[in-house]
């Protein structure tokens, strides 16, 4: 029998976040640091609960250098295998808390990571595919709490509480990855009709960790600090963004010059811009692995992107705007805003452009 969920989903361009009477005078009051102990680790992390995806032109050592001055976490990609971070450690200091080594869960996935941790001080580990409902899934990260017991787990993707309550209390993870399908550059929405909407994820998912003690992260579909917003004030501990930390000098990839036709100055403009693309494209299942499999669909886009200068000013425009909205809110710190948030339902799509 087919079933029919009725209850609207909702995304963030279908929300807006109510303004409330605040006591904080200005933004500088507000801190966006959070310190966090999880279910299952001994230890406690300190830092700006925001991190660069695993993907190969994002979770680099460059994004790195960035995001960990301002204490942001960089999931380097799965790619980086122990001779990489030992190349990079003889000339540079890999903060253990602000970085994580992300693996998939293929064959001798579990030694890779050990070769890894065995010679490198890190906190975190990323276990990251793109079904987290597979029940292969769930034996892995039990084995990997078994082989890391002390290492904070975070393993996803999943979009409904049910299954963030089998990878917290059968795989010992301690934070949940959220979001099937949001991506600037997936395509598993269109391709499977698979998905939830990010919002609404997050929510469930949040509410089901918290009860367990576990955390959760929002990943993707965060176009502009709006969401960044309105994904903690859903009740994300941690947000990831893709797309957001792509398209900047510090992301590998050349730059690319097009000539763009300007209506309003009536001639080509020549504008920049930067590749950027899903980890299940097949631009990278062919650079990885040598080929795109027959039985697979290519679940994600190639794309170019404006290019966007120093990733330092998207930093700090995403910062700025997370302790705005925490000053209109009367949230003290990011883990005040979900306590804070009432989220107002508007009649159409936003137009972000527009705002």
């Amino acid at each position: 029998m087919v079933k029919i969920e009725t209850e609207p989903k909702i995304d963030f361009h279908q929300v807006l976040i109510r303004p409330q009477r605040s006591t904080i005078n200005s933004r500088s009051e507000v801190s966006l640091s959070r310190t966090i102990n999880f279910k299952y680790s001994t230890k406690t992390w300190s830092g700006t609960p925001i991190i660069a995806a695993n993907m190969d032109t994002i979770g680099t050592f460059g994004v790195y250098e960035v995001l960990s001055k301002h204490k942001l976490i960089t999931a380097m990609n799965k790619f980086y295998n122990v001779d990489d971070y030992k190349e990079y450690i003889s000339n540079n200091v890999l903060n253990p808390d602000l970085f994580m080594v992300s693996t998939g869960i293929g064959e001798g996935s579990l030694e890779n990571v050990k070769a890894i941790f065995d010679e490198i001080p890190c906190s975190w580990l990323c276990i990251d595919i793109a079904n987290g409902y597979i029940s292969n899934f769930v034996n892995f990260c039990s084995e990997a709490r078994k082989l890391f017991p002390d290492k904070i787990i975070c393993a996803g993707n999943v979009v409904s509480g049910a299954m963030v309550q089998e990878l917290v209390l059968k795989g010992k993870v301690d934070v949940v990855k959220v979001g099937i399908g949001p991506g600037s550059a997936c395509t598993t929405r269109l391709k499977t009709g698979v998905g939830m909407p990010q919002l609404s994820a997050i929510i469930e998912c949040a509410d089901y960790a918290h009860g367990l003690d576990a955390h959760i992260i929002g990943d993707g579909g965060i176009t502009c600090p709006g969401d960044a917003s309105k994904a903690f004030g859903g009740g994300a501990d941690f947000i990831m963004m893709g797309g957001t930390f792509a398209g900047h000098d510090e992301n590998p990839g050349e730059i690319i010059e097009k000539a763009i036709w300007s209506s309003y100055e009536q001639h080509n403009k020549l504008k920049k811009f930067k590749k950027f693309y899903g980890m299940s494209s097949k631009l990278a299942m062919e650079k990885h692995y040598g080929k795109m499999e027959q039985y697979r669909s290519s679940e994600g886009r190639e794309i170019i992107i404006p290019y966007k200068g120093k990733l330092e000013d998207t930093v700090l425009d995403y910062l700025g705007g997370i302790r705005s909205t925490c000053s209109y809110i009367n949230a003290q710190s990011i883990k005040q805003m979900s306590k804070r948030t009432t989220f107002v339902m508007v009649g159409q799509q936003l137009n972000t452009s527009l705002i």
